[in-house]
């Protein structure tokens, strides 16, 4: 075949390179193949890292930054996007994100989520109608607790006292009080984008699932996850449902639960709401293919990532995907069968780590003209 139109909707490298610098790159090797081929470049991101940036570009919208808690309550820079229509889309991870503290047994029973919350008040403050809050990377176990008391909502001990920020606090939780909840809040839309659905608590819940890679050890799971199903009691009892049972309900250490039980949110698988909001599908039906791809590429990646979303939705165009990866695991299998038609990689010898990101740029310059002239023949 001689494809007249590519469109590339890349996720980032990760440390690396942009979605869009990858797809600038591409199209650079496509070119060479194929000058006059039209390509049709549109940033991706799946709810987590990288999302605003993604959808700012696409939407023409603007970027602001405000100061907010880290999760262990230090002062961090953090941005989000606000178009002219007044929709707002906030990253977790900017606030209270994994990668903003350590991963310790301590810092896991104390981070909070309360940045978070401060940066949807900065959106509701800039006039926001309508909020997106991708809650993909947190450092958090708290519940959405920290969140929710940004928003002014009390929660409280056997004394009467506010609990302790994080996981731990959720020990001490006796009651929850909505009455100063952000007016705003329940004049606003809420969307939560996540790719995890796990419930609240129990054996599939956000601790035993998700609580050791944020520090928390083996040994203390079972007592807080007692803990959380505490707070999901006490959630139940204040809206006379159980939220805690909900799909994402355990996203994010929980905050799944408050963004459902405090600003009514509804649960979007990320990458399916995004490429919606990027009208990606209106370019794929004049395509003749289409390139994806992210850093790393393997079983995960059939987990709601978006180079798996962007292939189905190629398929229901008959499209040949290609997906251009850093790297990429031993069994590809399951990402064939997906909708992956071919996964290049785009390192061409060996190299280190550190020299492939150095040869980030004509590595995958190099990937676009394979991949032009794979899908000519």
């Amino acid at each position: 075949m001689e494809p007249k139109k590519i469109v590339i909707a890349m996720d980032s490298f990760k440390g690396s390179a942009t979605s869009l610098e990858l797809a600038e790159w591409l199209e650079s090797g496509i070119h060479r193949v194929q000058p006059d081929i039209q390509v049709t470049k549109i940033p991706i991101a799946d709810g987590g890292e990288g999302t605003i940036a993604a959808l700012m570009l696409a939407l023409n919208g603007r970027c602001l930054t405000v100061e907010v808690n880290n999760p262990l309550g230090e002062p961090t820079k953090a941005s989000f996007g606000i178009t002219e229509q007044q929709i707002a889309f906030i990253e977790m991870a900017k606030a209270s994100g994994i990668t903003l503290i350590e991963q310790t047994e301590a810092n896991a029973l104390q981070a909070s989520s309360y940045g978070l919350g401060q940066l949807i008040v900065a959106a509701l403050d800039q006039g926001a109608k309508e909020i997106y809050v991708g809650i993909g990377g947190s450092a958090t176990n708290d519940g959405g607790v920290g969140m929710a008391q940004a928003l002014g909502v009390s929660f409280k001990d056997t004394h009467g006292q506010e609990i302790a920020p994080g996981a731990a606090g959720l020990a001490e939780l006796a009651t929850i009080d909505i009455s100063r909840l952000d007016p705003r809040v329940s004049q606003t839309a809420f969307h939560m984008l996540s790719d995890v659905a796990n419930p609240l608590t129990g054996d599939n819940g956000a601790i035993r699932i998700y609580g050791g890679q944020k520090g928390l050890p083996e040994n203390r799971m079972a007592e807080v996850d007692g803990w959380m199903q505490q707070y999901r009691q006490r959630i139940s009892d204040l809206v006379g449902e159980d939220i805690g049972a909900r799909a994402g309900a355990g996203a994010a250490g929980g905050v799944g639960t408050a963004l459902m039980a405090f600003c009514q949110a509804d649960f979007y698988q990320g990458i399916d709401k995004i490429l919606e909001l990027l009208q990606v599908e209106k370019q794929m039906a004049t395509a003749d293919a289409v390139i994806t791809g992210e850093g790393f590429m393997d079983a995960q990646s059939i987990n709601g990532k978006a180079p798996i979303g962007i292939a189905k939705m190629a398929k229901r165009y008959d499209l040949p995907v290609i997906a251009i990866v850093g790297g990429a695991a031993d069994e590809l299998a399951p990402l064939y069968e997906a909708g992956i038609d071919l996964v290049l990689g785009a390192v061409n010898r060996p190299m280190t780590l550190a020299e492939a990101m150095d040869h980030v740029k004509i590595n995958v310059i190099n990937a676009g003209e394979t991949a032009a002239r794979a899908l000519m023949i």
